[in-house]
């Protein structure tokens, strides 16, 4: 076994157990901020550490696009998902309040009720 082999092995198993936490989190975390939390941070970088592990596995393959597209898509496209799902969950008031350190959204929040028809 050479030591490029080694260093795959190392990156590929860091990665799936990182996946792993990722997926344990999203079960046992209480709420949604929380649970998105777990689905984003260390699914993404478990993702990219597999994904590193077989590019240098694959070494000079025609499928490294692919990989290096797949890391790409998946930075760039997680954070706007965890942005969009924790705004969606805090405007229909699914969080544990007693879980948030700070409110930030609060002060940006439009407070106004409305009737069935839009007017007051």
């Amino acid at each position: 076994m050479t030591g490029l082999d080694i260093l795959t092995s190392v990156l590929v198993l860091g990665g799936s157990s990182l996946a792993l936490t990722a997926a344990i989190g999203i079960v046992r975390f209480p709420d949604t901020l929380t649970r998105m939390h777990a689905a984003s941070k260390p699914q993404v970088l478990g993702l990219l550490l597999v994904i590193i592990g077989a590019g240098i596995r694959l070494r000079g393959n025609a499928d490294i696009g692919m990989l290096v597209l797949t890391g790409l898509f998946t930075v760039i496209t997680a954070p706007v998902v965890a942005n969009r799902v924790g705004q969606l969950a805090y405007r229909e008031q699914n969080v544990r309040d007693d879980l948030l350190t700070a409110d930030e959204i609060d002060e940006f929040a439009d407070h106004t009720e409305s009737g069935a028809d839009g007017q007051d």
